[in-house]
């Protein structure tokens, strides 16, 4: 925090986490006792609790606070302890391999910097070893030390090692983490954990504490963007104080600010620290400050403040790797509460996009995710987030998700196939002021014998909407309607001719086509449009521009169905690689959750389709003096 002096030692926050035989909590005694940490009380405290229980020395008992862990002999809760080397403190957090309390496993390697993972030499890499191994990658702790413990009950032979070693490395490599030593030791006989082992001559690496010693705590990450999640706004004298931890970045006095996702603008006027002392002209990462501003505005706990340039992502949709902690399944279509920093925001399960096998790293598809299940989920919010991806920004790509007191989930998000809803969602009507007609849209009404509407067309490439799009103007136009179809075709050549595939491009493509087809509709036209348009957001955008005259129709087809129809060869192209963000295989399309008018084409041949989308149009947008339209 600013302000409060730091100890001159550096300290190390080390979870210890492995598959609950592997002997964690044995390695941490015997390093408690080998380091000159352990007290001479406590050490006869192990040796007279293993006599009664007629075995060795335990060396686990020096952790283990609970009755009941004693007696299974397994740790249920995360357990602290200080260990002080020549070089530094360290924390040591023994995190639980069972696996009924990766729960508790989770939340104490979620305040480390970094990890040691004990593989026991006789068996090899678990499935528990390897979702340990992968939660750790999730947690985005890369600093890893390897112990392959036991190595007494192997002989101590140098090739079990390297065949452990080996098959822990390649695994590890799959999931992004490059081990910083593989160490081979024998926690119980204290072989290799202070000091170089006769035992084992062949290992010419560092001992284990030596390989702690060289752990470096992670820097904060002062050159990645600005990000202040507002923690409380207070009030002391005549000062309105906005406070917060800097999770990344720096800021100056003077700076302008952006608070997400209101889009709220000002400049720093003073930073504030505690203790109260002289005040600071600039704070950086890791500091917890507060700030005033230099004009009022509405600024509340969960906002996020960064620069007026990189900004973060503003988004209704995002997809997360998760971890499921919950005790009953997660299932599309369930609510929970997401914790995004400060921010406490409602979000709903909308699809489970695949399992993931901790074992083989393969997905699978499902329609539900279990306990202790990994998972790629996508998530819809009814109101804006700001976020980063986690690649992008660790501290503001990372999220737990809350079902009542309950967290059920731990995740880390990335916006693969979804786009930045910021340009979309900027107030693009400020300074504008409406011209008012002299004759309103009842006049144009009864001249046309119809209202003015936008029919929109949405579904995959290949499910019929330019098909049918063209059949339905061409019956409109021969009973004397005002009609005319929007596509790709007549929009792509001209008015959006600068814009491209990617999914920004394709929201400001439907973001055009959603206001030009208003005007049409405010014309007093019938307008179909006939896009994909994948984005719910973004057809829920179109549909506000059109106010009441907006009309959804989804042309249904299953993206098998759709391939039998690919005459362009798209799908073929998009499978292969050749065609980048291709709805339906390399992006996502979202159905429309509640449709004016479902019309499948994979049931219905184009002229019931057509009729059915006639019988819509007659029945809420056609006049009744004017009479059906037919033909």
């Amino acid at each position: 925090m600013a302000g409060v002096k730091q100890d001159s030692r550096p300290q190390l926050r080390i979870a210890v986490v492995g598959h609950v035989d592997h002997g964690k909590s044995t390695l941490i005694g015997r390093l408690l006792h080998d380091t000159g940490n352990l007290p001479a009380a406590k050490l006869a405290e192990i040796e007279a609790s293993s006599r009664r229980r007629g075995v060795e020395i335990e060396w686990s008992f020096a952790l283990d606070s609970f009755q009941a862990e004693r007696d299974q002999a397994v740790t249920i809760d995360t357990t602290q302890i200080p260990l002080r080397t020549p070089r530094r403190d360290i924390i040591i957090i023994d995190a639980p391999g069972h696996k009924e309390f990766l729960k508790n496993m989770i939340s104490g390697a979620a305040q480390a910097d970094a990890a040691i993972l004990v593989v026991e030499a006789s068996e090899g890499v678990s499935e528990q070893s390897r979702r340990h191994a992968y939660l750790l990658q999730l947690l985005g702790i890369h600093k890893v030390v390897v112990a392959i413990n036991k190595m007494d009950a192997v002989g101590y032979r140098e090739s079990r090692f390297a065949e452990v070693g080996k098959e822990l490395s390649e695994y590890l490599a799959k999931i992004g983490i490059s081990p910083l030593a593989l160490v081979p030791i024998s926690a119980r006989a204290g072989e290799n954990l202070v000091k170089a082992s006769a035992k084992m001559a062949w290992y010419r690496g560092p001992d284990l504490l030596a390989a702690l010693d060289g752990l470096m705590p992670a820097q904060p990450p002062v050159s990645l963007p600005l990000r202040l999640p507002v923690q409380n706004v207070y009030h002391f004298d005549t000062r309105r104080i906005v406070a917060g931890r800097i999770e990344s970045g720096r800021i100056h006095v003077g700076d302008a600010l952006i608070f997400s996702p209101g889009n709220q603008e000002a400049r720093v006027k003073t930073i504030e620290i505690w203790p109260p002392g002289p005040a600071p002209s600039e704070a950086e990462a890791g500091q917890s400050i507060g700030i005033t501003l230099d004009r009022p505005i509405f600024v509340e706990r969960g906002d996020l403040a960064s620069h007026d340039k990189n900004l973060p992502i503003l988004t209704h949709v995002f997809r997360a790797r998760i971890f499921w902690l919950g005790r009953g399944s997660l299932t599309p279509g369930a609510s929970y509460r997401i914790k995004l920093a400060t921010r406490l925001a409602p979000v709903t399960v909308q699809s489970i996009d695949r399992l993931i096998d901790t074992e083989n790293l393969a997905g699978a598809e499902s329609s539900s995710v279990s306990t202790n299940q990994i998972a790629e989920v996508t998530f819809r919010s009814p109101g804006l987030l700001a976020l980063d991806e986690y690649s992008a920004n660790p501290a503001l790509g990372r999220f737990v998700l809350i079902d009542g007191a309950d967290t059920v989930a731990a995740g880390i998000i990335n916006m693969e196939g979804f786009p930045d809803e910021r340009r979309a969602a900027a107030d693009a009507r400020r300074n504008l002021f409406t011209a008012e007609h002299l004759f309103g849209a009842d006049a144009r009404n009864r001249r046309n014998g119809h209202r003015g509407a936008v029919i929109w067309f949405t579904g995959l490439s290949g499910a019929g909407k330019s098909t049918l799009a063209m059949e339905v103007e061409r019956r409109l136009f021969l009973q004397g309607y005002q009609v005319y179809v929007l596509d790709g075709d007549n929009v792509r050549r001209g008015l959006n001719a600068d814009l491209g595939f990617a999914p920004t491009d394709r929201v400001e493509n439907i973001r055009r086509i959603g206001e030009m087809a208003a005007l049409f509709a405010d014309a007093g036209m019938i307008v179909i449009t006939s896009f994909i348009s994948p984005y719910i957001a973004d057809r829920d955008r179109a549909r506000q521009a059109a106010k009441g005259a907006f009309h959804e129709i989804y042309i249904k087809a299953d993206v098998a169905t759709c391939e039998t129809r690919d005459t362009k060869g798209l799908y073929k192209r998009a499978r292969a690689g050749d065609l980048a963000d291709f709805t339906g295989i390399s992006a996502p399309y979202e159905e429309p959750p509640s449709p004016e008018l479902v019309v499948d084409t994979m049931r219905h041949p184009v002229g019931d389709s057509v009729r059915a989308i006639l019988d819509y149009i007659e029945s809420h947008i056609v006049l009744k003096s004017a009479g059906p339209a037919s033909g």
